[in-house]
């Protein structure tokens, strides 16, 4: 029977799954639901034209202002996180985005209207994902972390191509049913996290008053530990930029090559966002089982490998087999970035400030989508789509560069294992069902 603990042998991916706090799964169930509900974003473009009238300029302007809202509510997230609890700021996404987008439905007004509507439904948006990760940290010891992210990752991903799938079936009977499933997927989840997911998640929280003097000790640890700064995961966050810019500079890029360059039909776009979920399926936990045998700046470093010799195929030898072939290579490279980048931050982090960085790393992401269209558009323009793939190709080595400079600590986890491991140190986090 395959397993997907240490190679040689371990506990099942089952097991470790049922080992995680009873929140965590309904998190990953909540989240699931949420993507595959994702019918509008989507289709946006399509509804502005069809559904309003708008021409296609005036539809790409309103959603490039409304998508600033990805960029404020990733901001918003850490600071709302931190101030108001996790299920706070979970269910406060949910609920904005539901009520954007039910304006966007049922409302008639100016076209500036719908671009204040998008941008309040994209806060919502830009919020879960770091409020998801921070709980994520919280609920979690090092050695579950990986995993946790990994399946956090996969079922985002089984979300995402189930529901441009469901969103276009919805929109071809009626606009107002995709609106309607979007709005009742997210507040089903918004039910789901007040039911199950604790008030406040934070394990120094949680601490009893026979606890005092471990909790006292474990302080003075972290206080010492942060007192070293947390300047090395800043600089990993935003080096992280040049492996999340490829990926959004293919969402532009293959669209345009494959209809334009290659003359194939839009449909083979589908296959190829197909074969990037069905590889980070099926591959998901094979690689989280190798990687924790693996430092930070050597998986980090592969990843950056992954993605260059993925665009390499592309930019060298582009035809529709090595789109194809392309789509498997750099996707696993998306795979272990995806995964280390949120588990570094929470092992190094102080817990008091994991939001905050996780927020952080949901903005880079927002200034990928904002920049990256727009800079390989002019390229595109200008001079064609090789140097567009030239310059995709070149961002992961930059990055590759620039993280086999960079000083990545791997002791945060052991330290964290130390504390919560020790006879003094608090008892690991337990959800109860009620979430009280």
């Amino acid at each position: 029977m395959a397993t997907d603990g240490p190679v040689g042998g371990g506990p099942t991916w089952l097991t470790r799954f049922r080992a995680l706090p009873l929140a965590l799964r309904v998190l990953f169930l909540a989240a699931f639901v949420n993507r595959a509900g994702m019918f509008v974003f989507p289709l946006l473009a399509v509804y502005l034209v069809r559904g309003k009238g708008l021409s296609t300029a005036e539809a790409g302007l309103l959603i490039s202002v409304g998508s600033t809202g990805l960029l404020v509510g990733s901001l918003l997230s850490g600071p709302f996180c931190d101030l108001r609890g996790r299920r706070p700021a979970l269910v406060c996404a949910l609920l904005l985005n539901a009520a954007g987008y039910l304006g966007l439905a049922t409302l008639d007004g100016p076209p500036w209207t719908y671009a204040v509507l998008l941008f309040a439904a994209l806060v919502g948006m830009g919020m879960f994902g770091p409020a998801s990760n921070t709980l994520i940290a919280d609920l979690t010891t090092p050695e579950q972390r990986p995993f946790a992210y990994t399946v956090s990752y996969i079922g985002n991903n089984m979300g995402m191509g189930i529901g441009p799938l469901l969103g276009g079936v919805a929109a071809a009977y009626s606009y107002h049913v995709m609106f309607a499933g979007n709005i009742v997927a997210g507040l089903l989840c918004a039910a789901l996290i007040v039911a199950w997911v604790p008030r406040d998640s934070r394990r120094g929280a949680r601490r009893t008053d026979g606890d005092a003097d471990g909790a006292a000790r474990t302080e003075g640890k972290r206080a010492r530990y942060s007192a070293l700064g947390h300047g090395h995961v800043l600089l990993l966050v935003l080096v992280s930029f040049f492996y999340v810019a490829p990926l959004i500079g293919l969402e532009y890029a293959l669209p345009l090559a494959v209809t334009t360059v290659l003359d194939e039909s839009a449909g083979l776009v589908g296959v190829v966002y197909t074969i990037n979920s069905v590889i980070v399926v099926c591959f998901g936990l094979m690689v989280e089982k190798r990687i924790q045998q693996y430092s930070t700046k050597a998986l980090l470093i592969v990843a950056g490998l992954l993605w260059a010799l993925g665009l390499a195929v592309l930019y060298f030898a582009f035809s529709l087999p090595a789109v194809l072939l392309s789509t498997v290579v750099w996707t696993l490279g998306e795979i272990i970035a995806s995964v280390v980048v949120p588990t570094y931050i929470a092992d190094h982090v102080d817990e008091r400030r994991v939001g905050s960085f996780m927020a952080l790393n949901g903005f880079v992401l927002g200034v990928a989508r904002l920049v990256v269209p727009v800079g390989l558009g002019v390229i595109w323009q200008s001079h064609g789509d090789r140097p567009v793939f030239l310059t995709l190709l070149i961002t992961p080595v930059v990055g590759m560069a620039a993280f086999a400079l960079l000083r990545v600590r791997n002791a945060a986890a052991a330290l964290d294992t130390t504390i919560q491991t020790s006879p003094t140190a608090p008892s690991a986090p337990s959800a109860s069902p009620t979430g009280k």
